[in-house]
């Protein structure tokens, strides 16, 4: 597999740019250590959501544990998340959170377009990158 190549430092003056996959969509992400929780923040176009940090590390844990490949399923907030991707996860009362990651009331859903990339740039996750029905899994 080759290393995804990630530009940015993951600060608030240099964030990762980052791609969505499927989309030549370009979006910006970088960790706020200040926020209560401490957040990763997203940047795509005008539009700014908040994801708890702990997101990445909880999301490795659960796909490690699966050990294998997981659909992202990716979808608004106001629609509901197809059953065992890693949208629905990030939603369920049954992860280590007991909820939602989204901090960002009204746009909490697109998880699985934005947390899985960044966890592909650090080497945390494979992420298949084609128009539709994309997956990953951890390293």
């Amino acid at each position: 597999m080759a290393r995804v190549k990630v530009r940015g430092l993951g600060t608030r003056e240099k964030p990762w740019v980052l791609q969505a996959p499927g989309t030549a969509v370009e979006y910006q992400m970088y960790r706020d250590e200040r926020s209560e929780p401490q957040a990763l923040v997203c940047i795509a176009g005008s539009t700014e959501r908040r994801y708890m940090s702990r997101c990445i590390q909880d999301l490795y844990d659960m796909l490690k544990e699966r050990n294998d490949w997981m659909p992202l399923g990716s979808t608004v907030e106001q629609k509901p998340a197809e059953e065992g991707t890693v949208e629905a996860w990030a939603r369920s009362p049954g992860n280590p959170v007991g909820g939602w990651y989204g901090l960002t009331r009204g746009m909490r859903g697109h998880f699985a377009m934005y947390i899985p990339p960044l966890m592909e740039a650090l080497s945390l996750a494979e992420v298949t990158h084609e128009l539709k029905d994309n997956r990953m899994r951890a390293l």
